[in-house]
């Protein structure tokens, strides 16, 4: 018991720590071979994802990444992959923070991860409709919600159209032209 709430309290402690650090809302806007998604993160809400999201941000990570995975009605995944499928992911991995509140809304921006629930990096997705089997539940993990479209909701519809297929290691919903993400870029809202 001891070692939880020792636990608990050095959770706390390093969220309080990421917070100070983390804008409580910081924007980004994806250029894509589709046009331009702009995002709002919520800093106050996820301030470990949004801290290492910005870092990705900043250092160039996602300019050239594609979206790999696109299933209508669901979602739109990016940020792991160049053309080619040639995986670009980085080391590491992040404490899942989808206790946060945020739910699997459409238009809401999530990190994407494997099984184990904390091993989000930089692929995210965007969800085309509201999945409530993303969010968590007393008996598992969810995917950590960070963020919202707040402009270009039409591109991620339009990416959401592409024809897809099995292509690489993936079996299928692949988009069969690579919709690439040219540039991401942070900035201030409205300048």
């Amino acid at each position: 018991m001891k070692t939880v709430i020792a636990a608990l309290l050095m959770l706390a402690s390093v969220q309080a720590i990421a917070e100070q650090a983390v804008p409580a809302h910081a924007y980004v806007r994806f250029e894509t071979t589709e046009g331009n998604i702009v995002v709002e993160l919520d800093g106050r809400r996820a301030p470990l994802t949004v801290k290492n999201f910005l870092a990705l941000v900043e250092s160039g990570y996602f300019d050239g990444t594609i979206f790999h995975r696109v299933i209508p009605g669901f979602m739109i995944q990016g940020g792991g992959y160049t053309p080619g499928l040639k995986s670009k992911e980085p080391e590491g991995e992040l404490a899942n923070e989808s206790g946060n509140g945020l739910r699997n809304l459409r238009g809401t921006i999530a990190m994407a991860r494997r099984s184990d629930p904390h091993t989000a990096v930089a692929q995210f997705y965007i969800n085309l409709a509201d999945n409530p089997s993303l969010d968590p539940q007393p008996d598992h993990w969810g995917y950590a919600v960070f963020g919202v479209v707040i402009e270009g909701s039409d591109v991620v519809d339009r990416i959401a159209a592409s024809p897809t297929g099995p292509a690489g290691q993936f079996s299928k919903d692949v988009p069969i032209v690579p919709i690439v993400i040219k540039k991401a870029v942070r900035f201030e809202y409205g300048s």
